[in-house]
């Protein structure tokens, strides 16, 4: 029979074990909520569309998806679309991400002075960011039409009679698309560049003109090295922004012309949303999604370097 000491012993072994087992288990109480929604909205279409990927699931959206294995990425090796838009894509992040990274930096030293009225030009250069981007590429349409703003004045200076075809031409509709995203987002590498700014000692600024570093040199010589980490993520943020750039492409230019602003996004789109090919547009979807995947590496990479970064 066992003893009463023994039974309280055992009693408080069980109720140790229970309180380490729900402190164990209450962080994923709490995250539970958040993984249901994260599942149902993200998981799960996710690895839904890598299943479709290998599946003919077209027109016919009411019949069950068929196995077809590998064809999908055999028909998107020989489609000389995908290969155009992915040229597309990587001619973006080319251009796009080396003017997101040097030329908010630029404003950002600018407008980091303590001057009268400075937060006035601070936020004119963040207006464009909190316009939305369906607004802006209408307003920009009409600036890039024949009749247009831009056109008007090209004529206005005896630069061009006939204007310049900004949306028309499979040679310039990419890069005019182009300016509208580098216009966008502007003020908004400038306010992260802000933030690194005023972190840095203004005794070194001090320092650096005794040493004779003044002017524009002193930011070659002090504020570019401790910008580097930020220099590092605005490039990885950009180039993600760059490679799933949609919405100026669809109110624009609806990729033309013959393709010439199509990018991977909006070939996406239209396969899967136009043309009803479910399946492929998840195989394209599945390259795009490893592209982007190696980014958001990088960038994890660069965030645990620098934990104290924004962002």
């Amino acid at each position: 029979m066992a003893s009463p000491l023994s039974s309280e012993h055992a009693s408080a072994a069980r109720s140790v074990r229970t309180r380490v087992w729900l402190s164990r288990l209450a962080p994923y109480l709490f995250l539970a909520p958040a993984l249901l929604v994260l599942g149902l909205t993200i998981f799960y279409p996710a690895l839904n569309a890598f299943y479709l990927s290998f599946t003919r699931f077209e027109f016919d959206i009411t019949q069950p998806p068929a196995w077809v294995g590998t064809a999908n990425f055999q028909r998107l090796v020989r489609d000389p679309i995908f290969w155009q838009t992915l040229r597309n894509t990587l001619l973006y992040l080319i251009c796009v991400v080396p003017v997101l990274v040097t030329l908010p930096l630029g404003l950002a030293i600018l407008v980091n002075r303590a001057l009268p009225g400075i937060g006035g030009f601070r936020a004119a250069f963040y207006t464009p960011v909190v316009i939305s981007m369906v607004v802006a590429g209408i307003a920009w349409r009409w600036l890039y039409a024949e009749t247009g703003l831009l056109n008007q004045l090209l004529r206005w200076l005896g630069l061009s009679e006939a204007g310049v075809p900004w949306l028309t031409s499979p040679q310039l509709a990419l890069f005019s698309v182009m300016a509208v995203t580098i216009w966008k987002g502007l003020g908004y590498y400038m306010v992260i560049y802000l933030a690194g700014l005023q972190a840095i000692p203004a005794d070194l600024y001090e320092a650096g003109a005794i040493d004779g570093s003044t002017g524009w040199k002193k930011h070659w010589d002090i504020t570019v090295p401790l910008m580097r980490p930020y220099l590092l993520l605005v490039a990885v943020i950009s180039a993600i922004s760059a490679t799933k750039v949609f919405e100026e492409v669809f109110v624009m230019t609806q990729g033309g012309p013959r393709n010439s602003s199509k990018t991977m996004v909006y070939y996406v789109y239209e396969r899967a949303f136009q043309d009803l090919e479910l399946s492929y547009a998840c195989t394209i979807g599945l390259v795009l999604f490893l592209i982007i995947l190696g980014l958001s590496v990088l960038r994890l990479m660069l965030r645990s370097e620098s934990p104290d970064l924004p962002g």
